[in-house]
This record gives structure tokens, C-alpha cells and sequence, in this order.
């Protein structure tokens, strides 16, 4: 009992500690900071090239969590690391709190693979012990801000399947605890292009 106190009020210490951040985050200054973004990610944080991923809409805790990666080097992209590596702690709260406010733009899902994406996103393929990507994503592809589980409803497939590849060949490794290098480990090329396309669909 006394354990289970001490855990849960660690989590509420922690969880109020992440909104007080968000609090003192300016998104105006870190629209003015976004200037260099913007000629990647667009703007407003939708980008035109399907590989670059949107920011718009996501949660400012991921957003925060990728670029401190890519600034210490635990997250690897030879564009976003240097862009990273001179942003202070209070330029990433910045624009992770300006880019969290922006409405991300729609994407579409392939007809032809709807069918399979669905079944595993909300399902999963119990039979490899591949979970459904609902329990962390949310139904509507919405994320989970407080785990900081991103949200994935209109993100472009390419990006997403890049993405799945990168955690399936271990070439991405900061997700919390390897959860999803352990998920895309079991995952087919079509499977993971079925899941990318009806994510990209989902609103």
C-alpha cells in the first residue's frame, strides 16, 4: 500500500510538473523561432513533402521529447540534428507549444489496403502477440498527450512507414522502454504499409 501511495504520488508530482512547462511555454516565440522550420514542415507545421513529418496538432510533450532527442544524438537524422543542436530547453517548450496549437491538415488512406490497417490498428495480429496500436494511440489516432504517445491521425503514410521501418530495423531507438522496435520487429512490409495508409486516413 505504502508502494503503490508513493508511486502514484510520483506520477502526480510528474504530471504537474509537465503542465506547469507547458504553462510557461510562449508558442509566440516559438512561432518566431519556427522561421527554419517552416521550409521543412511548412508554416503552420503541414508539410507538402510526404517524407518530412506534420507537427501541427501534435502533442507538445513528444514534440519536446524528439527534439531533445535529436539534439543529444539518442534520436539520428542528418537534417534535424544540427537543426536541433542549437536550440535551448526554452526554444524546444517554445516550439513545441506553437506547433501543438496548429490544426493539422487531413491526409487519405489507400482503399486497397483500409481493410488490413484496420484490422491490425485496431486488433493487432494476436497470433504474433502484436498489440492493437488503439491501447497507446487512442481509437481515433489521437495519441495519449500524458504518456506521451504521439498522435497519429493524418500523418503522412510515407513518413509513418519510415518510420515502422526505422524502429523494425533498430535504426530508431528512443522509444520508451522499445515498445515500438518490439512491434514493428514482427511486422510484414505490407502490414506496415497498411497501417501507415490508414493512420494517414484517420480524422
Amino acid at each position: 500500500m505504502c508502494m503503490r501511495k508513493t508511486t502514484t504520488g510520483l506520477l502526480a508530482l510528474l504530471t504537474l510538473a509537465w503542465a506547469t512547462s507547458l504553462q510557461a511555454a510562449d508558442p509566440q516565440a516559438g512561432k518566431a523561432r519556427s522561421a527554419l522550420c517552416a521550409a521543412c514542415h511548412g508554416a503552420d507545421g503541414n508539410s507538402v513533402n510526404p517524407v518530412w513529418p506534420k507537427l501541427a496538432g501534435q502533442h507538445p510533450r513528444y514534440l519536446e521529447k524528439q527534439l531533445r532527442d535529436f539534439r543529444s544524438g539518442k534520436r539520428k537524422n542528418s537534417n534535424m540534428s544540427p537543426m536541433a543542436a542549437p536550440l535551448s530547453d526554452e526554444d524546444i517548450a517554445n516550439l513545441a507549444a506553437w506547433f501543438s496549437l496548429q490544426k493539422r491538415s487531413p491526409g487519405a488512406a489507400d482503399p486497397a489496403l483500409v481493410e488490413q490497417g484496420a484490422r491490425i490498428y485496431r486488433g493487432g495480429i494476436p497470433e504474433r502477440g502484436v498489440p492493437a496500436c488503439t491501447g497507446c494511440h487512442s481509437p481515433t489516432g489521437a495519441g495519449n498527450p500524458e504518456a506521451g504517445y504521439p498522435a497519429l491521425s493524418g500523418q503522412h503514410a510515407e513518413y509513418t512507414r519510415i518510420q515502422l521501418e526505422a524502429f523494425r530495423k533498430e535504426e530508431r531507438s528512443n522509444d520508451p522502454a522499445g515498445i515500438m522496435r518490439t512491434i514493428a520487429s514482427t511486422l510484414k512490409d505490407r502490414e506496415i504499409r497498411a497501417l501507415a495508409s490508414y493512420v494517414s486516413g484517420l480524422h
